[in-house]
This record gives C-alpha cells, sequence and structure tokens, in this order.
C-alpha cells in the first residue's frame, strides 16, 4: 500500500521544490539525475515526481505561456522569436510568482510542447536559438541570411552579395521568401537610399528603424 510522505516529507518537497524552480543549477542537477533513473518528471503532472514536486504544474503554466508570447509576437516577427526575448517576456509575465525563468527552462517547456503537433522547434543561427512556431521551411540560404542579420539586425543586399558572394538574384530570391512568410521587413527612409531588411527575431526592430546608419 502506497503511504502519504508525513509532515517531514512534505516540508522536504516543498524546500526541494523551491530550489529547483529558483536554482537554476539545482534545477539542472534535478532533471540530470532524473534522466539517469529513467524518470521523465514533465511527462504528467500526476507521476510521482510532479505529485511531489510540482513540476508538472510549473512546466505546464510555462509551457501555456510560451504559447500565448508566440502567438502575441507573430504578427510582428512571423512566428520566429528569439529564445533570449522569449524568455524577457516570460519574466515580464510571472513577475508575480518571484520564479526564475531560465532559458532551460523554456527548451524543457517547448520540448513537451511537440507531442501536441503545435509545430513549435528550436533552431540554431549562428550562436542565437529561435524558438519557431509557424511550419516556414528555411533552407541554407535563408538560414545564412539570417545569420549574417546577428550583429546589426538588418542586410543589405550589397553587403549580402559582398559577404557571401552571392547574385543580386540570389539575395533577393531569399529576401522575397523571408519577406512574404512575415519574417523580414522593409526600411527604405534611409539617406544613402538602400533599403535595410530588417529581422525582427533577432533585433529590436522599433528602437532602430530611425537610425540612419
Amino acid at each position: 500500500m502506497r503511504r502519504r510522505p508525513g509532515i517531514g516529507g512534505l516540508q522536504k518537497a516543498a524546500t526541494a521544490r523551491n530550489d529547483i524552480r529558483k536554482n537554476p543549477a539545482f534545477s539542472a542537477q534535478f532533471h540530470e539525475m532524473c534522466a539517469n533513473i529513467g524518470v521523465d518528471p514533465l511527462a504528467s503532472n500526476k507521476g510521482f515526481w510532479a505529485e511531489l514536486l510540482g513540476i508538472g504544474d510549473f512546466y505546464y503554466e510555462l509551457g501555456v505561456q510560451i504559447i500565448e508570447v508566440c502567438m502575441i509576437t507573430r504578427s510582428h516577427n512571423g512566428g520566429l522569436i528569439s529564445l533570449q526575448e522569449l524568455c524577457n517576456h516570460l519574466r515580464q509575465r510571472r513577475k508575480k510568482d518571484r520564479e526564475a525563468v531560465t532559458e532551460d527552462d523554456c527548451l524543457r517547456a517547448i520540448s513537451k510542447l511537440k507531442v501536441l503537433g503545435s509545430g513549435f522547434e528550436v533552431i540554431t543561427i549562428g550562436k542565437k536559438k529561435l524558438v519557431r512556431t509557424v511550419p516556414t521551411a528555411l533552407n541554407k540560404d535563408h538560414n545564412q541570411m539570417l545569420e549574417l542579420a546577428l550583429s546589426q539586425g538588418f542586410v543589405i543586399v550589397e553587403e549580402v552579395q559582398r559577404r557571401l558572394s552571392w547574385t543580386s538574384g540570389r539575395v533577393i530570391d531569399a529576401l522575397e521568401t523571408l519577406l512574404e512568410e512575415g519574417l523580414a521587413m522593409i526600411d527604405n527612409g534611409h539617406k544613402d537610399g538602400k533599403c535595410r531588411y530588417w529581422f525582427p527575431c533577432v533585433s529590436s526592430v522599433y528602437s532602430s528603424t530611425g537610425s540612419d546608419t
């Protein structure tokens, strides 16, 4: 017969739960331990670990909030958002919870969203992790374009031609696809007459579009 935990056990569980939620290092150790013994603490909020430590509820709530943030920002970024920006949005939404949300927490929650067939996927462009929430098929050219934009948030056709040794047709073809998918924005209000193609997923567009650099 399964016994219910005593007062001491509940107090230890509460302490462990707080440590896991607020201490990223402890959280990583906890998940590594679970992996070693073949236990998935996130599989069900009715499972052993979830019942004892509340892990299932934490990641379930985080997953719902991730979906909400991605839906709200999709019209702005085309369904591609940097992991860092996603975490910043979540921290703003969870201020009252006083629980630290790390990028690792987001990655774990997103990995569970895949089970729902929701289209969520984490991709890496250069050294930056991006969360994709739409079934856009990015090819090698698109990825190279995004990686080139990481340094300043935008690209210029001539610069792409020079740095990647592409023809103007190849550059424009890739940019047109990214524009159609809502992943890029045109800014042609510069004194030099050159269009900037901004990528909201890797830049703070609205704070930069007024620049003539």
